[in-house]
C-alpha cells in the first residue's frame, strides 16, 4: 500500500462539496421515527425529565400531527396512558383503550402517515411491570406464559384501529408467535412485527418511566429484559424473534449499544431498528441547556453513529428537532 507522501486522504476532505459526496452513510428524514405520549382524560403536559416532550390528550393531536405532517416525519411510535389502572392492565386490550382511539383519530387526519403501536402492559398496570404478575409464596413474580394471551389481544385491538405495525416490547418469551398467530387468525397476516428483540434493563429509561408513568411499583426488569453485560446473548433473542415471524428487529437502548446492532446487522438479513432512548434525549438536552455542547451537531452525530453502525430506522425524540434542520437547509 502506497505510504506518506503518495497516499494523503485529506486531499479527498480538502473541499466541502467533495466530502459530501464521498460519505460512507447518509441520515435521512425517512429513517425517523417519532414517539407520542396519549393521555386519557389530562390535558397537554411537558415530562419533567424530558424537556420538550409532552405527553397529549386526543385534544391535542390535531395540531400536533400537522406540525408532524408539514415536517414530513414519516411515522410515529404511539404509547397510552389510560385514567385507571388496575393489576391486570384490563384497559390495554379495551376495543376503546386510548392507544386505540388515538390511531383513529390519528388515520382520519392523517391517513398516510404510519403508526407503529407499542404492545406492553406496563402503562397500564398499577404494578408497572410489563406482564401479569403473580404471588409464588412470599415473591411476586412475572408471569410470562399468562402475560402472552393479554400481549396478544392488546395487539390485536391495535391493528382493528388501524395500527400499520405493532412493536412488542414486554420482553416476555413467544410473545411475537403469540401475537403473529392472533393477527393471521383475524384477517391481518399483512400487518408487520417489529420486535424489540433486544431489549437491556438499562439504567437509561428513567425519564421514560416519567413519560409513560410505568415505573416498577416493586423489583426491577432484570428478570425479563437482558442483562447490559451480554451480547452473545443478543444473537439468540433475535433468531428466536425472527423464528417466530418478527419482520423488523429492534435493539435499545441505542448510543450505549452500538456494537450489538453492528453484531446484528452482519448475522440477519432483517431490516434493523434502533431506540435513541429516554436517557439518552435528557442528557443531550440537559448538556445543551448549560452551554457544554452544539446539540445539533451531537445530535446529528449520534444519529450517523447508528446508521454507521447498520440501523435502518431510529426511533428518537429529536425527529421534529431533526426534520425542522432537514428543512432549513432546502
Amino acid at each position: 500500500m502506497p505510504q506518506f507522501p503518495i497516499a494523503r486522504p485529506r486531499r479527498l476532505r480538502e473541499n466541502a462539496t467533495l466530502r459530501k459526496m464521498l460519505q460512507e452513510t447518509r441520515l435521512s428524514l425517512q429513517d425517523l421515527i417519532y414517539p407520542l405520549f396519549i393521555v386519557e382524560g389530562r390535558s397537554k403536559k411537558e415530562v419533567g425529565s424530558m424537556p420538550g416532550v409532552f405527553q397529549l390528550s386526543l385534544g391535542d393531536l390535531e395540531k400536533e400531527i400537522a406540525e408532524i405532517v408539514s415536517l414530513k416525519i414519516p411515522a410515529l411510535l404511539l404509547f397510552g396512558l389510560p385514567a385507571s389502572k388496575d393489576n391486570l392492565g384490563s384497559s390495554a386490550y379495551a376495543q376503546n383503550n386510548i392507544v386505540c382511539e388515538a390511531i383513529r383519530k390519528i388515520k382520519l387526519l392523517a391517513p398516510k402517515l404510519l403508526l407503529i403501536s407499542d404492545i406492553c402492559l406496563c402503562e397500564y398496570t398499577e404494578h408497572g411491570h410489563c406482564g401479569l404478575v403473580e404471588s409464588r409464596g412470599n415473591s411476586q413474580i412475572i408471569h410470562n406464559d399468562k402475560s402472552l394471551e393479554w400481549l396478544a389481544q392488546m395487539a390485536l385491538v391495535h391493528a382493528q384501529a388501524g395500527a400499520d405495525l405493532i412493536a412488542p416490547s414486554d420482553m416476555m418469551d413467544g410473545r411475537v408467535a403469540a401475537i403473529r398467530k392472533i393477527l393471521d387468525a383475524n384477517d391481518f397476516a399483512h400487518i408487520p412485527i417489529l420486535s424489540y428483540a433486544v431489549k437491556y434493563a438499562s439504567a437509561f429509561y428513567g425519564p421514560f418511566r416519567d413519560a409513560a408513568e410505568s415505573a416498577p411499583q416493586f423489583g426491577d426488569r432484570a428478570s425479563y429484559q437482558m442483562d447490559p453485560a451480554n451480547s452473545r446473548e443478543a444473537l439468540r433473542e433475535a433468531a428466536l424473534d425472527i423464528e417466530e415471524g418478527a419482520d423488523i428487529l429492534m435493539v435499545k437502548p441505542g448510543l450505549p449499544y452500538l456494537d450489538i446492532v453492528k453484531k446484528l446487522k452482519d448475522e440477519f438479513h432483517v431490516p434493523l431498528a434502533v431506540y435513541q432512548v429516554s436517557g439518552e434525549y435528557s442528557m443531550i438536552r440537559a448538556a445543551a441547556e448549560k452551554g457544554w455542547i452544539d446539540e445539533k451537531k451531537l445530535v446529528l452525530e449520534s444519529l450517523l453513529s447508528m446508521k454507521r453502525a447498520g440501523a435502518d430506522l431510529i426511533i428518537t425524540y429529536f425527529a421534529k428537532q431533526v426534520a425542522a434542520w432537514f428543512k432549513e437547509q432546502l
